[in-house]
């Protein structure tokens, strides 16, 4: 059998028995697809809040989105980020983890730029994320904290979404929040869920990906049903 391999994908297997007219084996064809779809979601991940970020800067305005949430979320990421990177797990299977930081310090910063004026209490936050994350990024902590770190991280993601749900909920409305962007993230953790499994990855990754796709899985269903109908113009009279 001929090796054709390609960042981490053997396609190798796959053509050879295309080649000869058979179908590939599940035991050839599946890990091929995780590969992927782990790259397509990291490559999706560049661009996911994207929609979120530009819904802002158009309205000039952040009604309706929960700041704790978004918060949250960026600490999330930051834990999730650090521990594959810990764990030394293959790209495809936690990539978009640095593009959904990057953008989630982009979209905490300009929250808080429209939600001026800012108390001390937001600064320190801003400055003590700045001080802790370059710490745990770099892994430079003890081994059994890191774990636990990161165990909390799951509930940190849950906490991240309950008071935007919430907040959903009681007003009716999901104000600025981006149908595309969550969108796009309830589809990436369902394909996440399947390249966790597929890469062995460790269960806590996978419980992850679950709690995401009930999460945003949520928030989408939320965004569909309070969003208000376009208004028709009415017919000029003759």
């Amino acid at each position: 059998m001929v090796e054709l391999k390609f960042l981490g994908m053997d396609f190798g297997c796959a053509l050879g028995s295309l080649s000869n007219g058979q179908f590939p084996e599940k035991d050839c064809l599946l890990p091929l697809i995780s590969k992927l779809l782990g790259y397509a979601i990291v490559a999706a991940s560049t661009t996911v809040k994207l929609p979120q970020i530009l819904k802002i800067l158009q309205h000039k305005s952040v009604r309706g989105l929960s700041v704790v949430a978004f918060e949250l979320e960026l600490l999330g990421y930051t834990i999730a980020l650090a521990y594959c990177l810990h764990k030394g797990l293959p790209f495809s299977a936690f990539g978009e983890y640095l593009f959904l930081l990057i953008q989630a310090i982009i979209l905490v910063a300009i929250i808080y730029y429209f939600s001026q004026p800012l108390g001390m209490k937001t600064w320190m936050k801003g400055l003590l994320y700045c001080a802790v994350a370059p710490t745990i990024l770099a892994g430079q902590i003890d081994p059994v904290l890191f774990e636990a770190l990161y165990a909390s991280q799951h509930a940190i993601f849950l906490c991240a979404r309950i008071p935007q749900i919430w907040k959903n909920f009681k007003s009716k409305s999901t104000g600025e929040l981006s149908f595309l962007t969550f969108f796009m993230n309830f589809a990436g953790s369902m394909v996440r869920v399947f390249t966790s499994l597929q890469e062995k990855a460790p269960m806590s990754v996978a419980l992850g990906s679950v709690i995401g796709v009930l999460m945003n899985g949520t928030i989408l269903s939320q965004i569909i049903i309070y969003q208000k109908p376009t208004p028709q113009k009415g017919k000029k009279k003759d």
